[in-house]
């Protein structure tokens, strides 16, 4: 929900991440502005955690100094104009943690690519270039893609969003009172958007400092966790294990090869969306509202288990019914399903969107045509106010009325990021062009 909250935001220097779960992999994304030094500092992450190979390190060397942003600029066009055009995804581990990492580019007609990288993180690090700011003014305005990345992160339901404020090892004497102005600036904006902040750390990604290693001397008045310590502690994505059974069928195996567990009957294999699979548990297919009971559950490796939210099965039921790829099988005590929701849309697509226009609506596996009924508001990325508007144009956010051509089972996106998330597709180019969250 895009409502405004003037309540103070619970914002630290350090890191309060609580109980967490640091044996699995954490995957985050860096974003922010453009030229932040998002892939500087993941080349930093890189090296300073010993995570590339010498020769590696030589191959992006330039006059004796490594050239960091090149670990993840892989495209031709990346590395001749010194922009992140496409996500790219890097893997390293500490001894205390794995890490997946993913790039997003900051030009915002890449705004679509930062929105797929951040739907699926379990942290995301926001990069805010000190230089590029008003850093003597106490009241100082940040960036639009700053505030704008940090939305999108906060709409998508990353878990835990983290300030980097960056480069203020080029401005000397002055940093300390730079990072004070900035911090302020960003703990004001993190209230009034409702964005509960896990940390706001100072670092310099090309000298490296407080990036792997903290600062002693209490750099720019800052005593706390360095950028890596913090993410070494933060949770994963908790899975949807508390709601009703929903599973969406991504492949179905006609003619089992594993007869020996399913009783020859046909196997509907995808991903637990939310609850946890189980033998004997009813369940409803949509769209037919069929129902039959759950006989088996197999495993990835085929044996039979229950599988909770997050990780694939192959479900058997206990007769033959119509279920095909794209339908979901559901829990009896599910939410019913809707033809008419509210969402709030990220659009990306150059072309504006208006009422009346009809899209391709992906859920899970399954596509629907989605009119757009009507155009609620848009929201303002600079004062956070909800403003009448009759379209969407390219890299705005709003809240949008769709009408579906056949209902679906979708619950807030608050609740379940799988069932309360859609895909919007140009139905003639086939492009992305948005992203929708239901409300």
């Amino acid at each position: 929900m895009m409502t405004t909250n003037n309540s103070a935001a619970p914002t630290a220097q350090t890191a309060t991440p609580g109980q967490s779960d640091t044996s699995t992999a954490l995957k985050f994304i860096t974003c922010g502005s453009v030229d932040d030094g998002k892939s500087t500092l993941i080349g930093r992450l890189l090296v300073d955690s010993r995570s590339v190979l010498q020769d590696q390190l030589a191959n992006v060397s330039k006059s004796g100094e490594a050239d960091l942003a090149q670990f993840t600029d892989g495209l031709s066009a990346e590395r001749e104009q010194g922009i992140t055009i496409d996500v790219a995804y890097r893997y390293f581990n500490t001894a205390n943690r794995k890490f997946i990492i993913g790039d997003a580019p900051g030009h915002e007609q890449y705004t679509r690519n930062m929105v797929t990288a951040a739907s699926s993180a379990d942290a995301a690090v926001v990069l805010v270039d000190a230089t590029k700011l008003q850093w003597q003014d106490a009241d100082l305005n940040l960036l639009p893609q700053t505030r704008r990345h940090s939305l999108l992160c906060h709409l998508l339901r990353v878990p835990s969003i983290v300030f980097a404020v960056n480069k203020l090892d080029a401005l000397g004497a002055d940093a300390e009172k730079a990072f004070v102005h900035i911090r302020a600036a960003l703990e004001k904006f993190s209230a009034e958007a409702g964005i509960e902040v896990t940390a706001i750390v100072p670092i310099s990604a090309l000298k490296g400092h407080n990036v792997v290693e903290s600062t002693d001397d209490g750099w720019c008045g800052y005593n706390g966790l360095s950028l890596l310590d913090i993410l070494e502690e933060l949770p994963v994505t908790p899975a949807d294990t508390a709601l009703p059974l929903a599973f969406p069928v991504q492949w179905v195996e006609k003619f089992s090869a594993s007869a020996d567990t399913s009783q020859g009957r046909r196997v509907f294999w995808g991903r637990v969306g939310a609850g946890v699979a189980q033998v004997g548990q009813t369940v409803k297919v949509l769209p037919s509202g069929q129902t039959a009971t759950i006989a088996q559950v197999l495993g990835h490796t085929r044996q039979p288990r229950t599988v909770p939210a997050g990780h694939s099965a192959g479900i058997v039921l206990d007769r033959e019914v119509d279920v095909s790829r794209g339908d979901w099988l559901l829990a009896t005590d599910a939410a019913p399903a809707s033809r008419e929701i509210t969402v709030t849309v990220a659009w990306m697509d150059d072309e504006p969107l208006v009422a009346g226009r009809t899209y391709w609506a992906l859920h899970g596996h399954r596509w629907v045509k989605a009119r757009v009924k009507r155009v609620v508001h848009r929201l303002d990325i600079n004062t956070l106010a909800e403003e009448d508007a009759s379209a969407l144009p390219a890299n705005s956010i709003g809240h949008v009325e769709l009408l579906l051509q056949e209902p679906l089972a979708v619950q807030s996106f608050n609740t379940s990021r799988v069932l309360g998330a859609l895909v919007l597709v140009d139905t003639a180019s086939h492009r992305t062009a948005g992203a929708a969250l239901v409300n």
